[in-house]
């Protein structure tokens, strides 16, 4: 250690010189090292952070420099301690007031950067820089979030699955299900996958058995920060099958009653598309107003295209469910077939061992009679299974059609709300205008009554 004192040098800046030419003598070693953490430094909007670092070994800091600065910016100090004091000149204004280092420490080599009420703005790369040491180190602040979840949902065989997936950034998203109540549900294990980008990915299924609407939230641990999405699940998919007889012809009556109602609905959804409400508003309008509104109240009472698709549907869902148990038959009759015919088989390979006699001419017989009996089942298979896929194609497509209509009875109410609201005003515009012609017929009257007396005094 060097003690160096010139002339009347006061004793505080005697042992300010004294660490200085200390901590030059060491640097040049190389011992000396500014340690701050590898990892991000994770920030919240209005919270209080610190950027933990220390020079290795422990030396007293209080009286040497400590920089901490960001390179982006201009001027680019967050803090500047020199001399056992803080500059405050040279500070970009976004940081006044916010930031301190621990001056009980300092002497300990605890550097640490307090940072208080945490902004966005504040995200980016900190170097803390030691100038008498020229040693630095940088600690990297970036913000936690979340994303907004998305919902798939699929059938399954005992109800429908929702899975769930969403992103939190650099920390780990929870998910919750919630039914239409705000009840939890019972889900399986989250899943949790995290990047190289240190982006956590999350997903979580639930299966449910009635149609709800439910809720899908992600939030991230320790902060106020939630995301929620949202799915109705309709009852259409939870259509229970029961067993009944089934002719092919229904379907093909099915189908042409399904293409009569496609024709009979698109005519109607265009006839009231067609209906002209941009004219202007006189008397005779008034009328037309009121007998739109008549007609669409009408309308909405028959109901009768609704109910036609509700029977179609009614009578789909049905023959869905009476191909699927005759399919489950011809499967077993196969089955039979098959066992028989191997059954004929070995008698008659038997019979070959021994004379061929009648018993075994009747035995080949059959076996041809059960080839062709085989294989008619396996073509009434197929046309089954053809026929099957193309009932539940019409049963989606008419579900499709019947919350289409569902959807235009809605906007026909709107439509006899607005009518009505036109019918309003037209009215009241036209009691004005009745008014202001009253009001301009009195001005003439009193004007000619004020004439007729000016004459009378003249």
């Amino acid at each position: 250690m060097f003690h160096v004192k010139i002339g009347p040098t006061p004793k505080r800046r005697l042992c300010t010189f004294t660490v200085v030419l200390l901590l030059q003598t060491l640097s040049c070693t190389g011992q000396y090292q500014v340690k701050c953490p590898p990892q991000p430094v994770v920030a919240f909007t209005g919270a209080d952070i610190i950027f933990p670092c220390h020079l290795i070994p422990a030396i007293d800091a209080a009286s040497t420099t400590v920089e901490w600065t960001r390179p982006d910016l201009k001027p680019r100090f967050v803090h500047l301690w020199r001399s056992g004091e803080e500059i405050l000149d040279d500070q970009h204004p976004s940081y006044k007031g916010r930031t301190s280092l621990p001056t009980d420490k300092l002497k300990h080599g605890d550097i640490s950067l307090k940072l208080s009420k945490v902004k966005l703005s504040d995200e980016g790369t900190y170097r803390c820089y030691i100038p008498i040491l020229n040693i630095d180190s940088t600690v990297e602040l970036v913000f936690g979030s979340v994303s907004s979840p998305g919902i798939n949902m699929s059938k399954v065989s005992d109800g429908v699955l929702l899975e769930c997936k969403s992103k939190g950034k650099y920390l780990e998203p929870e998910v919750f299900w919630l039914d239409a109540e705000g009840n939890l549900l019972s889900a399986g294990p989250t899943q949790t996958v995290r990047g190289p980008d240190d982006l956590y990915t999350v997903s979580s299924k639930v299966t449910v058995e009635k149609s709800n609407s439910f809720t899908c939230r992600v939030q991230q641990k320790n902060i106020n920060q939630t995301r929620e999405a949202h799915i109705h699940v309709p009852a259409e998919l939870f259509v229970v099958q029961s067993s009944s007889a089934v002719r092919i012809t229904i379907s093909l009556f099915v189908c042409f009653m399904f293409i009569g109602a496609v024709v009979f609905i698109m005519c109607r959804v265009r006839q009231i598309e067609n209906t002209n409400r941009n004219e202007h508003m006189t008397r005779s309008q008034m009328t037309y107003l009121g007998n739109r509104k008549k007609k669409l109240e009408e309308d909405l009472k028959k109901k009768k295209e609704q109910d036609d698709v509700i029977y179609m549907i009614t009578k789909l869902t049905e023959q869905k469910k009476n191909l699927k148990d005759q399919r489950e038959k011809l499967t077993t009759l196969l089955q039979e077939d098959k066992a028989q015919m191997e059954a004929i088989k070995k008698n008659i390979n038997d019979g070959y061992k021994m004379k061929k006699d009648t018993k075994m001419q009747k035995a080949e017989k059959t076996e041809k009679d059960l080839e062709e009996r085989q294989k008619k089942h396996k073509e009434l298979l197929e046309n089954t299974n053809e026929l099957q896929d193309t009932t539940d194609d019409l049963i989606i497509k008419i579900s499709e059609r019947k919350a289409k209509i569902e959807k235009d009875k809605e906007q026909m109410n709107k439509t006899l709300k607005e009518v009505e609201k036109e019918r309003e005003e037209t009215k009241k515009k036209l009691e004005l205008e009745q008014s202001e012609e009253e009001r301009k017929v009195l001005i003439e009257v009193e004007k000619e009554t004020e004439r007729k007396l000016v004459l009378l005094d003249i």
